[in-house]
């Protein structure tokens, strides 16, 4: 499966890096980094960012190391394992953080918000971007396979963020996919 994810999903990646502001973001963190392919994107974007990719899979971690180990040499990259229920990173460290194709599988998306509210300065951004909008059959055939997993709608997303503290909500649904983004500010 991690094989797959970066050619996988870069199509909605690429999709979702579109719905970000014009901004330089200095520090940026990738929760749930998979295989590491949008972390690496985001340091070929941001030229001056360090970028921070965590995952809860020791397995994603090996793979998005070797796939950053440049960057990580560099010093630009950071990869680590890490439980966004709980996150073990700097309090308003981040000036975005993004959310790709992970949220399904959160244990509790307020928890989770809050821990990523906490960890963002002032003003900064969090990107979530979801190939399910919570209503398409391809997805709710995928929640009933995969235990644990629940996709969300973005109203459900956004609800969650407010309830976090996250404010400035924009979300964006595709013109002919199910794909999701939602886009908050601190």
């Amino acid at each position: 499966m991690l094989s797959g994810m970066n050619s996988g999903h870069a199509k909605l990646a690429e999709w979702g890096f579109k719905h970000l502001p014009a901004i330089q973001p200095a520090e940026v963190v990738d929760l749930g980094c998979g295989a590491g392919r949008n972390a690496g994107e985001m340091l070929k974007m941001f030229k001056d960012a360090h970028v921070t990719a965590i995952d809860y899979s020791p397995l994603s971690v090996e793979k998005a190391k070797a796939y950053n180990r440049a960057m990580i040499d560099a010093g630009r990259c950071t990869v680590q394992q890490g439980d966004v229920s709980s996150l073990e990173l700097p309090e308003g460290s981040y000036d975005l953080a993004t959310a790709f194709e992970t949220v399904y599988f959160w244990p509790g998306l307020e928890q989770c918000f809050s821990q990523t509210a906490g960890i963002l300065k002032p003003g900064g951004y969090f990107l979530i971007c979801n190939e399910s909008d919570g209503e398409d059959p391809e997805g709710k055939k995928f929640e009933s396979i995969i235990d644990g997993m629940r996709c969300y709608t973005a109203e459900e997303v956004k609800t969650a963020l407010l309830e976090a503290g996250f404010t400035k909500i924009r979300t964006a649904h595709h013109r002919s996919k199910p794909w999701i983004t939602v886009l908050a500010r601190k």
